[in-house]
């Protein structure tokens, strides 16, 4: 036999093993982490968008990459990037809804990082409730549809 027509197999241990510790670090980096990473290549406008039930990290998040330029990503992306573009990307210009919303305290934060007209965009804000988030930020964080 020659060196080229031996063939060595691994044990089933060592890979699994591989395979969990890769599997590990791809779990332990937090998600926007890899979005903005992947998406510090994207051209446009875009956001990655976060809606975390609580006013502290809980694992209750949801998310998405809304990108502008087409719109999509996002279940309302058409009507999040026209409000978005109505305000340049400011978030926190967005106006408000007259809606009457009731007083359950059962808040909700946002987060959106990435970039709108070539300038970063980073925005976090904690609401009393979904229906107060709804009337402040329209389509924008809308990620259920």
């Amino acid at each position: 036999m020659t060196a080229s027509s031996t063939t060595r197999t691994l044990p089933a241990k060592t890979v699994r093993g591989a395979l969990l510790a890769a599997a590990a670090l791809l779990l332990a980096a937090p998600a926007p982490a890899l979005a903005a990473t992947a998406g510090d290549a994207l051209p446009g406008n875009w956001l990655y968008l976060t809606v975390t039930k609580g006013d502290a990290l809980s694992s209750d998040s949801r998310g998405t990459l809304l990108m502008c330029d087409p719109p999509q990503g996002h279940s309302r992306a058409a009507e999040a990037c026209a409000q978005l573009a109505a305000t340049d990307g400011d978030i926190r210009a967005l106006p408000a809804r007259d809606t009457f919303c009731p007083m359950i305290y059962a808040p909700v934060t946002t987060h959106a990082r990435g970039q709108w007209n070539g300038r970063p965009v980073e925005y976090t804000q904690t609401f009393s409730s979904a229906c107060v988030l709804a009337a402040r930020t329209g389509a924008v964080f809308a990620l259920d549809g």
